[in-house]
């Protein structure tokens, strides 16, 4: 069986190249396609993989700075000849489930999400732009692309439940859920817990990282955040005096914060969210919004809380209620143990043989079918 894997860049490292790193361990000969690839911002053991990069490769500053490439990243995956493989994985919340396979090979999507700034967040990121009717015929075309190509797909895998739901939403296709692996042998308990929340995040406005601080001002409670990212400087011009700012950190002190922190805050929408689960495998309760992944990882009541209203009272109320629930950081650890990446690979794997040996099946019955009809 010739594999090959696609994702739709690879120039920055994050939940999504955790993903790839595990689906990498298991098909090691596998080449990795992609729109555009920048080694130096990714770790060593990357560098030295089949990584085979489109035509938007060759654009001047494409390789750090793909958005403004979106639009044609459809032609980049078309143009890959996929005809040699007999299993494409496509990992994608873009346009990487785009590529043309031969008749008869796989096209198993790892869909993080339907492409959200398309969808769901498409009038969040384009409303007041005084570009929207530039930006308007454009994303139409996209939509049309992206719900052509979601046909493509043989089998879809979801990461929750959530973003499951928005699968069969906006590409009216079912869809079997394997949550994301998280490496919980990073992170260990601690009995040294002391008084400071934290954040662990890209600062962009999605995650909502405003509301951790403006909560953390009001308070006056120490928060740490750890991370960095086009919002780091508004969200430092707002921060009190209780509140610190890291920037990027190695996994050691990020997996040290997590232990000894009072709480983990998770204030943002996200499809499933690898650092809460992270957080509950150091032994530490999370205080999340009520939506999407968090309510799929955060046992309300038992490893954290979830608050209903995304704004500052709302997570102020969970803060303080937070003060009398008593946690249990070995239910917390054992809680993040469903999400352990050997999990991750036994599902996929099985999941994977399931398709291929059923593929394979219809592929012989196809045959036999057009020799019957060959003889009569």
């Amino acid at each position: 069986m010739k594999v090959a894997i696609t994702c739709d860049w690879l120039n920055q490292f994050g939940g999504a190249e955790r993903v790839l790193v595990e689906l990498h361990a298991m098909f090691p000969n596998a080449p990795i396609y992609t729109t555009v690839y920048e080694p130096s911002r990714l770790p060593a053991e990357m560098r030295t993989w089949d990584v085979r990069p489109s035509f938007l490769q060759r654009i001047p500053f494409a390789r750090r700075h793909h958005q403004p490439f979106f639009s044609l990243m459809p032609l980049a995956f078309e143009q890959f000849d996929m005809s040699e493989y007999d299993l494409v994985i496509t990992t994608s919340s873009a346009c990487a489930k785009g590529v043309i396979t031969r008749p008869g090979a796989l096209n198993l999507c790892y869909c993080y999400t339907p492409c959200r700034y398309l969808w769901d967040s498409y009038h969040e990121y384009t409303g007041g732009s005084r570009l929207l009717p530039l930006i308007a015929p454009v994303a139409h075309r996209m939509r049309t692309w992206d719900q052509l190509s979601s046909q493509r797909v043989d089998h879809f895998v979801a990461i929750s439940h959530d973003v499951a739901a928005r699968i069969r939403h906006h590409y009216r296709r079912d869809a079997e859920v394997i949550y994301p692996p998280v490496d919980i042998d990073r992170f260990t308990p601690s009995n040294r817990v002391e008084d400071f929340y934290l954040v662990v995040a890209r600062l962009v406005p999605y995650k909502r990282i405003d509301l951790a601080i403006t909560a953390a001002n009001r308070l006056r409670r120490r928060l740490i955040v750890v991370g960095d990212g086009p919002q780091r400087k508004e969200l430092e011009a707002m921060s009190g005096p209780t509140v610190q700012f890291l920037g990027k950190r190695s996994d050691e002190e990020v997996a040290d914060l997590y232990a000894r922190c009072r709480a983990f805050i998770f204030p943002g929408l996200d499809d499933f969210g690898i650092a809460p689960v992270e957080a509950q495998a150091a032994g530490r309760p999370v205080i999340a919004f009520a939506r999407g992944g968090a309510t799929e990882t955060v046992v309300h009541g038992a490893t954290g809380l979830l608050f209903d209203e995304q704004n500052e009272d709302s997570l102020i109320q969970s803060l303080d209620e937070l003060d009398g629930t008593a946690i249990d950081s070995s239910l917390c650890r054992r809680n993040a143990e469903r999400f352990d990446r050997r999990e991750f690979c036994q599902r996929f794997q099985a999941m994977v043989s399931r398709h291929h040996g059923a593929a394979k099946r219809g592929e012989r019955a196809a045959q036999v079918r057009n020799a019957l009809l060959d003889l009569a």
